[in-house]
């Protein structure tokens, strides 16, 4: 019997005596759970924000409601750059060629300078943003200081992305890992420094969040300019700028950015429409989406090992085995967060008490509604893990551009003005030409359901069709 043919250079496969191959799910866990671990890091991370910003009260609370998302979303937008990183060194480690990789993660970063005079000028905007959407006045004032010093870190955040997606697509996942965790350490001292002991409220939150950016930077450079990855990827070398090198990095970049800003966008909307509602119900929004933030942040871990592993095999020159390790990836997803849909659906109630105090006068009502909220999001889990784990194979083959469109008109011409009519009584909400029915926040979350069933379902089928594998970078 001939012995199987073996290319080396494929990622999470064990060859058979006959020659057939199959996907070693260990090999696929070892690259996948420190991603996994990083964002679940960062939903940790987003849980304790939230717990500070609540010593300061229900009014903070709904303030971070208003401006977590918005900023989330900008920061994705001049982030796309950094994210499209992952995707060109995972491709360029699969054909062998480190240096090219090395060169894709300086390119990454260049486009952070590049975008960070415009971080800036957003960042002094937030008071005219917030008050545009009629928020209370000091739900603006809140969201307003948090605003100014964590889009003013926009550029930063472009360079954390580029050197953390460049270890990702090298396959040197817990190195990512180690970067967020510096970062998260970092942020939870300085919210007790800038938050409670200097009693700088929600602008030391936000100042907070971009230092502890600086942190992670700062540790990702030491690895990146050490000896192993000088040898190996040339990060001393490949560091000249080259229009073509960076307008590839932005022409997968801006798809990626746009896509982000598209879903996070509709879902700061969505929060904003929320908050115009009171306290109450701001308050138990946020508190559900950072309790949602604990299934859905760990399988975005899961999307970005799909990423890298799908990258790779395609450089490798295997599409065929690129499918079948990508699948594999979006079933762990499937299967983690029904999981958590069984919690959100039995016990969000005690889930979302450890976020309010006690002594506050709306704490049994936020309570309440919260957990009516997480019991309509359990409905969704699992077409989220088929969003999450579907996007990330797909952004690993550079099939950006469908996945973008589809969710242009699923988030902007189903999800917010569905949003609108079912959050809104007649004469409350931005605009009068809908139909509004009055159910509030219940309203949102019943739109969300409907949205991300029908996302999770075309990008599942658009993975299952094989286009993304006509697609060249």
């Amino acid at each position: 019997m001939n012995a199987p043919t073996v290319n080396s250079r494929l990622p999470a496969v064990l060859y058979q005596p006959d020659g057939t191959r199959r996907v070693d799910y260990r090999a696929v866990i070892a690259v996948a759970w420190p991603l996994f671990v990083q964002f679940g890091v960062q939903a940790f991370l987003n849980v304790i924000d939230t717990w500070f910003v609540g010593r300061l009260g229900a009014g903070a609370v709904a303030g971070m409601n208003a401006v977590n998302f918005s900023s989330f979303t900008l920061l994705l937008l001049f982030g796309g750059s950094g994210i499209a990183v992952q995707t060109i060194v995972a491709q360029r480690y699969g054909e062998g060629r480190k240096a090219r990789a090395g060169q894709a993660a300086w390119h990454g970063m260049y486009s952070g300078v590049i975008v960070a005079p415009l971080a800036v000028w957003v960042a002094l905007t937030g008071g005219q943003l917030f008050s545009f959407f009629g928020l209370p006045a000091d739900v603006v004032q809140s969201a307003s200081d948090y605003w100014l010093p964590r889009m003013a870190g926009g550029g930063l955040v472009v360079v954390y992305f580029s050197l953390s997606n460049f270890f990702n697509g090298a396959g040197h996942t817990r190195i990512s890992l180690m970067g967020a965790v510096v970062a998260a350490v970092s942020n939870v001292g300085l919210n007790w420094l800038l938050i409670l002991h200097l009693g700088w409220g929600m602008y030391g939150a936000g100042l907070a969040t971009s230092l502890a950016v600086i942190a992670g930077i700062l540790f990702y450079a030491v690895i990146f300019f050490s000896r192993y990855f000088r040898r190996e990827f040339a990060t001393t070398r490949m560091w000249r700028p080259r229009l073509r090198a960076l307008g590839a990095v932005f022409a997968l970049g801006i798809p990626i950015g746009v896509h982000s800003m598209f879903d996070v966008g509709a879902f700061a909307a969505f929060q904003l429409m929320v908050g115009k509602l009171g306290e109450v119900p701001a308050a138990a929004t946020q508190i559900a989406m950072i309790l949602t933030s604990l299934g859905f942040l760990p399988v975005a871990g899961i999307n970005f090992a799909a990423a890298t592993l799908v990258g790779q095999s395609i450089g490798a020159g295997d599409k065929e085995w690129a499918k079948r390790v990508g699948s594999a990836c979006i079933r762990l997803a499937f299967f983690y967060m029904m999981i958590w849909a069984v919690l959100f659906a039995t016990i969000g109630g005690p889930l979302s008490s450890v976020f309010v105090t006690s002594g506050d006068p709306s704490a049994q009502a936020v309570i309440e509604l919260s957990a009516t909220l997480l019991l309509i999001a359990a409905g969704y889990q699992l077409f989220d893990a088929l969003n999450l784990g579907t996007l990330g194979c797909l952004r690993g083959a550079g099939d950006v551009m469908v996945p973008t469109a589809a969710l242009l008109v699923l988030a902007w011409c189903v999800f917010v003005p569905l949003s609108h009519i079912l959050i809104f009584e007649e004469g409350q909400g931005w605009v009068d030409f809908l139909p509004q029915y009055g159910l509030g926040a219940k309203g949102g979350w019943i739109a969300a359901l409907i949205h991300i069933t029908l996302l999770g379902s075309f990008l599942y089928l658009r993975w299952r069709s094989g286009a993304w594998k006509k697609k060249e970078i």
